[in-house]
């Protein structure tokens, strides 16, 4: 199972951990695992590569975990577009559960 947790500090989403295989289907031909990868390294990218931001991610790959966390003083204009790229993975997974629910979890906390 995949379980992916947000982090918010009031309505702000501070980080996320996605962590596990869903088992879906053997190592390599997962679509599930390969979908919520994409996704994940897609927003990592957006945030450090393209707007420049330092967030901390944390990959330990014999637990299947990759972690983000955002930040602090950001500026209004990165604060929003972080906002909406963590908003929008969050959505994009919990679309998946409706798909896969035996398979993925998704949590705020």
């Amino acid at each position: 199972m995949i379980t992916a947790s947000f982090h918010l500090e009031g309505s702000r989403i501070v980080s996320f951990q996605v962590e596990g295989h869903s088992g879906l289907a053997t190592e390599g031909e997962d679509i599930l695992c390969a979908a919520v990868t994409s996704a994940v390294r897609l927003t990592e990218c957006a945030v450090n590569d393209v707007l420049g931001l330092e967030a901390s991610v944390k990959v330990k790959p014999e637990k299947a975990l990759i972690s983000l966390r955002l930040p602090g003083g950001l500026s209004q204009q990165n604060e929003s577009t972080c906002q909406t790229l963590l908003t929008g993975l969050m959505l994009y997974l919990t679309q998946l559960t409706e798909e896969y629910p035996d398979h993925i979890i998704v949590m705020e906390v």
